[in-house]
């Protein structure tokens, strides 16, 4: 069994930036991406899930490393100064490597 190496590129934010990191990440050249609603707590204060609108999602996008490198550049510069929002990455390993 073949694996390939990728990057994991985990974004937390309020679900008011939905759309423009949609647009991030298809300029960026991710592939795929997947979102859900999450609650939590951190410097911004409590973020209920209660109202979809005003809560937080996470994104998460699998992508090889020159993609998660511009889409973290990107996300310090454009959104950061914007929206409450971490961002992260990780190493992962795919089996379908084709595919990102």
């Amino acid at each position: 069994m073949t694996t390939y190496p990728m990057k994991r590129v985990t974004i937390v934010t309020e679900a008011l930036a939905r759309e423009a990191i949609r647009r991030l990440l298809a300029e960026a050249g991710a592939h795929g991406y997947t979102i859900f609603p999450v609650e939590g707590a951190g410097a911004q204060g409590e973020r209920p899930a209660d109202i979809a609108e005003f809560g937080n999602i996470q994104v998460e996008v699998i992508a090889r490393p020159a993609v998660a490198e511009e889409l973290l550049g990107r996300l310090h510069r454009e959104f950061f100064p914007k929206y409450a929002m971490i961002a992260y990455e990780s190493e992962v390993r795919v089996l379908r490597g084709d595919k990102f």
